[in-house]
Formats: structure tokens, sequence, C-alpha cells
């Protein structure tokens, strides 16, 4: 029987080099968890793949992040990104609230949202709500404040790159994610729609509201429409909100990544991204970027 062939890759923070101690390291904590290493090839100073077969290691404590993955197919052909504090660095309702006064009361709910401890529908109508009867120009100006995450730039293009297609998937507001799919390249968004009525936010957002499981549902749609099994798709998410898709992604034998991501997240889903940038899922890919 042939035994499965596996890759693992390792990426330091950015701008820091990957030691050749950390590299030796890692191959023998493979080999200790009953892994049998093939080999161990570098990638740039940054980054190296280590590929074995059976076990594999336990990542911890480890200053630089580990993907592990099947060899084969490791070149995905979707990616599919949440938005807030994925590929951008802000959370646009904590934001929003901010600027009302309310910012730390928003911030706590969006906090244990995002862990899971609350229902995402019901606390996004209960943050939405404080908004109600302000300008719709508060949104331009928080807007104007939205930062990319480092590396979803140079992720996005090496997606596009070779053909491959590339999804936002929020669970924020259309009118930012909109801007971010635009200036990103993205080939489509999907975001809930803050109701504003002559200038003025009327506190409700659109129905039906984009949750978890409408993540989960759009990554099997992207599949569908593209032509590719679920295998061939890349899901990257910090919230609670994205494990189902993140969930769906793995099980369908694709790549799903936790980006610093929630404390629940973490317990959940295995890849994780929690000491370096979204270039990391370039490397995972076999690619330079």
């Amino acid at each position: 029987m042939k035994v499965a062939m596996f890759v693992a890759t390792l990426v330091a923070p950015q701008g820091v080099d990957l030691s050749d101690a950390q590299l030796s390291s890692f191959v023998d904590v493979t080999g200790w968890a009953g892994g049998i290493v093939d080999r161990s090839t570098r990638i740039d100073g940054r980054a190296a793949d280590v590929f074995f077969s059976g076990a594999s290691p336990e990542i911890k404590d480890m200053p630089f992040d580990v993907i592990i993955q099947p060899a084969a197919g490791r070149r995905k052909k979707i990616l599919i990104a949440d938005m807030e504090s994925t590929i951008i660095e802000q959370e646009m309702l904590d934001e929003l609230a901010a600027e009302i006064g309310v910012g730390a009361k928003v911030a706590d709910i969006t906090r244990r949202a995002m862990n899971g401890e609350l229902d995402f529908a019901d606390a996004l109508k209960e943050r939405v709500n404080l908004l109600k009867n302000h300008s719709e120009g508060l949104l331009h100006q928080v807007a104007a404040r939205m930062t990319v995450m480092p590396g979803a730039e140079t992720l996005v293009a090496s997606m596009k790159r070779d053909g491959g297609r590339a999804w936002l998937v929020s669970g924020g507001f259309t009118c930012f994610a909109k801007i971010v799919a635009q200036r990103l390249g993205f080939d489509d968004c999907f975001a809930n729609e803050l109701i504003v009525e002559k200038g003025v936010m009327t506190g409700d957002v659109g129905m039906p509201i984009l949750d978890k499981d409408s993540k989960a549902a759009l990554l099997k749609r992207a599949c569908d429409i593209y032509g590719c099994g679920i295998g061939e798709t890349l899901a990257v998410g910090d919230g609670a909100n994205d494990v189902p898709m993140l969930q769906a992604c793995h099980n369908g034998g694709g790549l799903a990544v936790a980006f610093h991501a929630k404390p629940r997240v973490r317990e959940i889903v295995a890849n994780q991204i929690n000491h370096g940038d979204l270039s990391a899922l370039v490397y995972a890919q076999g690619l330079v970027p």
C-alpha cells in the first residue's frame, strides 16, 4: 500500500529568516512523532518545505507558522477569504461604533460573537441598531481608514496569476467589502447590506443575514460556478462565523487556515497562522511571494 505524502510548510514571521537550526529541529520533531521524513527543501530564507509520510508532528510553541497538507494538489484554484481582521486589519462595526461613542460596548459584543459566545445574527442586529439615525457620511469617513492586512495583496495576486479565482466573503457590510474587493482584485464579494434611507442609517440590516452557514454555502457555490472540487480551494478566516466554511473546506480536502484567530477557532482549526502574515498562504502553495 502506498503511503500518503504530506508537506509541512514552515514560514517565519515577516522580516525574519527561518534558521537552519529551526528547520532541523522540526525535522527531528516530525521523526519523534512517528513521521517518516523524505526530504526538506528551502523555499527562500524565510520558508521551507518538509515532505513526510505517516504521523504529523504536534505544532506547539514554535516561533514560526507550520501549515500541513497533502503534498499533491497544494496549488489551489479558488480562494475564499473573510474580510475583517483577515484581509483588512479592522472590524468596521467597531470603527463605526467608536465614532458615535459606543466603541467599548460594541467591541465587546464583536469579541464575544467572533469567539462563538453569542449568536452572530443577533449580535449583528444589536450592534447595527446602535447606528440608527446616524448619517451615511459616517460610512465614508471610516472607510477611508481601512488598511489592508500584510500579505493580502500578495495572496490575491498569486491566486489570480495563473487563472485562479478569489471571493471575499464577509459578515460585515457591502459598502466596505466592495471597496476592498476592487482594491485587491477579488472576482466577487458577498456581505450584508446596511440599510440607509435618505442619507441616514435606519439601524437595520438587510435580510437574509450573511452568517456562518452562508459562508460555507458560498464556498460550495464558488466550486459549482468555476467547476472545481472543494479540494482545490483555500479558505481563510479568524472568527467563529468562519468555522463552518473552514470545516467544509478541510473536510472536502481543501486547505483551511485560521489567521490570527480567536481562541475558540484555534481550538477547532488545525492549520493556523499565528506569527506571520498572509503571504504564508502563498508559500503553502509551493510558491514564492
